[in-house]
């Protein structure tokens, strides 16, 4: 059966791009963990192919190896030192290679880094992608090379991605990087920096180019896309003072998703990640308003107890979600919501589990995204609590919510049967190369016989019958937005 839920022990995605010419050396690239570390992977090989280097797939005849890691839970940390292990193992074949790591769990070990794992060679943080031509150099030089240097207004807006791994249908655009809401169990903020918003006409620019390149769909990219504002004279950090910043006009979420939609009438478009405590009626509004704009909203919750809530730094409380749960349906009838949830964080008890699951029972999520608590040395939670929920206990409780999350997964896509659904197509179908798979708008995987379709066609189809993750049908022809 397939479900929505994280697998922290699987590979991580190895890109390609096309090749240059006259580029002469080969880089593996290797990225784990959430979206924006795969879109920073094509910031990384964009900035390579510039000094000469062309992927590949195969990590043996690479040059250069680099790693793009995440720091959200020790087992994700875990799965690339055991990679490293794998790295080491062709080094010792091909002596000349080197290694480097990126990324949150570059930023949060930094030159222990080099000390701990001794086949790495460079050391790279999020912000700091454009130095990797001098790191080259002085790696090439015979030393290591570290730059972890957090950035205060880095946005990458003037690169332009490559698109690694490409099916040249969706896209991740990144609008936002770092984060300001300090979540107790969270490392964010401390290994990707500060909030800081990209200017709206590099963002509008990159679409452009990307409608041009025949893309079909977007995804509108940050750890907090609803506090995204541009103002006037550029990010908060040049302003003198508030007053000054409030005479500026300003570019919000809202305001932004409505020039994307509107710009490109049949380009399919999405965001992630929204923050309950930021996320306002007018986005729901614009939402409702371009037909565009896909009906799903991911809303992490992590917990249903406010007690718990309080002790996370979360700023909304459970009655504050169920609230914005209950206007979204209001003003976008039929929107997918799904959900990211954390059990077994320290004091959480029975009772704190048992809110979380009534929570889940009201909402009755599309899916959702579910772990245990792992402590992450220097945040706040860390530092204050001690993790006192038992192993079994968390991994009871994480049972529990992903029994839960499978029957509403369930009662969700049954809703779907009989009805018709506009479907992009994205791929052959993992389970039957017969099959094409695409997404509803709802953010549902929807299978169906290829018959005469194409990827990249929206399709209309008609729904059969279902799992409790994906929707399957027959495709009933050709939607009207097949033409951007």
């Amino acid at each position: 059966m397939e479900e929505k839920i994280i697998d922290e022990n699987k590979q991580g995605t190895a890109i390609t791009l096309e090749a240059k010419p006259k580029n002469t050396r080969k880089l593996y690239i290797e990225s784990y963990g959430c979206q924006m570390n795969f879109s920073d992977s094509e910031i990384v090989a964009s900035i390579l192919a510039d000094q000469g280097y062309n992927t590949t797939q195969n990590l043996e005849d690479a040059d250069l190896v680099l790693v793009n890691t995440c720091s959200i839970r020790d087992k994700a940390e875990q799965t690339v030192r055991k990679r490293l292990e794998k790295y080491n193992a062709v080094k010792r074949i091909n002596p000349g290679m080197k290694v480097g790591v990126l990324g949150c769990m570059a930023e949060r070990l930094k030159e222990k880094f080099l000390d701990e794992e001794k086949i790495v060679d460079m050391v790279v943080g999020p912000d700091a992608y454009k130095d990797l031509p001098n790191l080259l150099k002085e790696v090439e030089d015979g030393r290591d090379a570290v730059n972890v240097v957090l950035s205060k207004d880095e946005t990458y807006g003037d690169v332009s991605p490559v698109r690694l791994g490409s099916n040249g249908i969706n896209a991740l655009v990144s609008i936002t990087r770092g984060c300001d809401n300090m979540c107790t169990f969270c490392v964010v903020p401390f290994t990707r920096g500060r909030e800081r918003s990209r200017d709206p006409q590099s963002i509008l620019k990159e679409v452009n180019d990307l409608v041009e390149k025949g893309y079909k769909e977007i995804t509108l990219l940050g750890q907090n896309v609803d506090s995204y504002v541009w103002y006037g004279g550029g990010l908060k950090k040049d302003f003198k003072n508030a007053s000054e910043m409030q005479k500026a006009t300003a570019t919000s979420f809202s305001n932004l998703l409505a020039m994307v939609a509107e710009a490109h009438p049949k380009l399919r478009v999405r965001f992630s990640t929204s923050n309950p405590q930021d996320m306002t009626e007018d986005v729901l509004h614009t939402v409702a308003k371009y037909d565009n704009i896909c009906n799903y909203i991911h809303l992490p919750v992590q917990s249903g107890s406010t007690r718990i809530l309080k002790e996370m730094n979360r700023q909304h409380t459970r009655e504050e979600y169920l609230a914005l749960v209950d206007k979204i349906h209001e003003i976008i009838p039929n929107c997918g919501i799904s959900q990211d949830m954390i059990v077994g964080f320290p004091t959480e008890t029975e009772e704190d589990h048992q809110d979380t699951l009534s929570l889940m029972e009201q909402v009755q999520y599309y899916f959702g995204y579910m772990y245990k608590y792992s402590e992450r040395p220097g945040t706040m939670a860390a530092r204050k609590f001690k993790d006192d929920v038992p192993e079994e206990t968390k991994k009871r409780r994480l049972t529990e919510i992903v029994a839960a999350q499978r029957r509403h997964g369930a009662y969700r896509t049954n809703q779907f049967i009989g009805q018709t659904c506009e479907v992009l197509i994205e791929r052959a179908s993992k389970k039957n190369e017969n099959e094409w798979s695409g997404r509803n708008p709802q953010g549902l995987v929807v299978v169906f016989p290829k018959e005469n379709y194409n990827p990249g066609d929206f399709v209309n189809v008609k729904i059969a019958s279902c799992t409790s993750a994906t929707l399957i049908g027959e495709a009933i022809g050709l939607s009207e937005n097949n033409e951007l």
